[in-house]
Formats: structure tokens, C-alpha cells, sequence
């Protein structure tokens, strides 16, 4: 059993979903950009299985269809009926309309606008969807099960080939009025340029392209993230420079939330590592003090490839306490 499974597990053992929490089955989907995931767990006895596959087409329908595909053979193999089936969570790596249940669109292919992805797991399993982001679905899994078990209050910032945020408050996920609360990487910056007139957005300077664009401009010719980290002189400055505007936006977010914990995930914090999350929670912290009453801690995500899954599981979970 991998680490992440483990937490789920023991996070399992505490009983805080309501009267429905103790017994049939719940189910945790991610519809990813490189693979697809279920989570399944048995309420009555606190266990869970999981289960993955490869994404084998780019086309929508095919990839929904494989999803249902995976969370039935999952289902399958632990000799679950569908009318056992309590919830379902669902986890999309673009913007989601989380009050209908529908995919707004993918930033990675077309295809997916106003998909009504909710509409058609319930048609299958016949059980309540819910459908969210990633980003959130992974700060509510960090906060449930993760890192952050235990905060009532966590930020959650995710760094890859966009730049995303998820907030927990009192627990709970906390969508804003138009369900966009979180997406720091669509904030504007405040210095440099996007070459189209206007300011630098927060994404378009420390996503992964960014960094890259950064390293290039400084005379480093990579499409490598492994060389900006190892690199000594033109790497090193890119680095600096994400710490000090990453702790200066996760300042902000301490002013504006007051979350005890900030956790950080994403392709470009797997490959910065310990460093690179240590620099940022001291420069972080070098912005907030004396101001704030105690030092604020920010670490890495603990719950992996699973991550989404997870978090769609605990939004799942969740609900069952409305």
C-alpha cells in the first residue's frame, strides 16, 4: 500500500461524515491530463481500494467513457452493486461549473465546453456527482487526509503547466461567488510583461513554460525544469526570483485568509523539492513578520499521483454531511 493510501487510511478511521457515513460505499474519480484514477471506499469497513489506467485518446467522449469504464471494474472487482453507492466525486483538470456539474473547458484540448460530465456518471451509477477542479480537489484531499489533516483553514497553490489554487475554510472547500476563488495564477503581477501590452499575470511567469521563458531570456536554453533547478548562475537567478514573488503572493494570501497551513504541489514543486519549499516559507515569512502574530508554515503536497482522486473521494465525503 503506497504513503497516500496509508493516510487515507488512517483518516478513514475517524467517523465525521454524518449519520449516512457508516456504511455503503463511496467513490472517488480523476479525469486527469495523463492517466485516470478511482478511489473506492467501503464505509462500513474503513478500507479503500484503488485503481488506474492510461489515457489512450485525446477525444472526450473516449475519455469519459473509459473513466465510467474504470470506476466499474473497480466496483466490479470488489463485488459492489450500484445501488450501494452513496456519492461520487470527479476530479478535471480545467474550469468546472461545480453547481450543474459541467466541464467549462480543458486548457490542454477542445472538445470539452459545457460537458455535462455530472449528468453522465449519475446516468450510469445512478448515485449523486459531484464535480470539481483539481486544484481545489486536491487542497480539500491535502486537508482531509494530506499534510493539512487536521487545519480547518489551508491554501493550496499548484505549480505545472498552469498555475492554480484551491481554498479550505472551516473545513470546507470555498468556491467565491462565481466559483473562481483560488485562481491566484490569473492574478496580475504587478512587473514585467506579457508582450501584448499588459501585465504579467501570475501563471504566465512561473508556470512551467515561464520558468523556461525566464531561463531563456537569461541567455539558459533548456525545455528541461530539471536544469534551471541544477544550474548555478542564469538557473539559480530563475529560482530566486519564483521564491520572492511566490512568497510575496502566499504573503497576500496570509493577509487576505489567514490559513494556518500553505501547501504547495505540482510538477514544478516535485522537481524544485525540499529547497526550493524551504526557500518559500522563509522569504514568506520574512514578508509577514512582525506583523502576523507566529511564522506560517508551507510544505509539499503529500498525497501524490492520488491526489485528485483522494480529494474527490473527501469531496464525496463531505457531502454526505449536507
Amino acid at each position: 500500500m503506497t504513503e497516500p493510501h496509508l493516510l487515507l487510511q488512517q483518516g478513514l478511521t475517524h467517523n465525521r461524515w454524518g449519520l449516512l457515513g457508516s456504511h455503503g460505499y463511496v467513490l472517488g474519480v480523476d479525469i486527469g491530463g495523463y492517466d485516470l484514477r478511482a478511489v473506492l471506499v467501503d464505509l462500513n469497513r474503513r478500507t479503500s481500494q484503488g485503481k488506474h489506467s492510461p489515457l489512450a485518446s485525446n477525444e472526450p467522449q473516449h475519455i469519459v467513457e473509459s473513466a465510467l469504464q474504470i470506476a466499474q471494474q473497480l466496483l466490479d472487482e470488489n463485488h459492489v452493486s450500484y445501488d450501494r453507492l452513496l456519492r461520487i466525486g470527479v476530479g478535471f483538470g480545467g474550469p468546472v461549473d461545480h453547481r450543474t456539474g459541467t466541464i467549462q473547458l480543458s486548457p490542454r484540448m477542445a472538445g470539452w465546453e459545457n460537458y455535462p460530465l455530472q449528468e453522465k456518471f449519475e446516468n450510469v451509477f445512478g448515485a449523486s456527482t459531484l464535480i470539481d477542479n483539481d486544484a481545489n480537489l486536491i487542497a480539500l484531499g491535502e486537508a482531509t487526509f494530506g499534510i493539512g489533516a487536521g487545519a480547518n483553514n489551508l491554501f493550496y497553490l499548484h505549480l505545472s503547466s498552469g498555475v492554480g489554487g484551491g481554498i479550505v475554510v472551516e473545513g470546507r472547500l470555498y468556491h467565491g461567488a462565481n466559483a473562481t476563488a483560488g485562481e491566484i495564477g490569473h492574478t496580475i503581477v504587478g512587473h514585467g510583461w506579457n508582450g501584448v501590452g499588459q501585465p504579467a499575470t501570475l501563471e504566465e511567469l512561473v508556470s512551467i513554460n515561464g520558468l523556461l521563458r525566464r531561463a531563456e531570456q537569461l541567455g539558459m536554453h533548456t525545455n528541461n525544469l530539471h536544469d534551471i533547478f541544477s544550474d548555478p548562475t542564469a538557473g539559480a537567478q530563475v529560482v530566486r526570483e519564483t521564491v520572492t514573488l511566490l512568497a510575496m503572493r502566499l504573503a497576500q494570501v496570509v493577509a487576505l485568509l489567514d490559513p494556518e497551513i500553505l501547501v504547495m504541489g505540482g510538477i514544478v514543486v516535485r522537481i524544485g523539492g525540499d529547497a526550493f519549499v524551504k526557500a518559500i516559507r522563509l522569504k514568506l515569512n520574512e514578508f509577514i513578520a512582525p506583523k502576523f502574530s507566529r511564522p506560517r508554515n508551507v510544505v509539499a503536497s503529500v498525497l501524490g499521483f492520488d491526489s485528485i482522486a483522494i480529494g474527490a473521494l473527501a469531496l464525496a465525503l463531505e457531502s454526505l454531511c449536507d
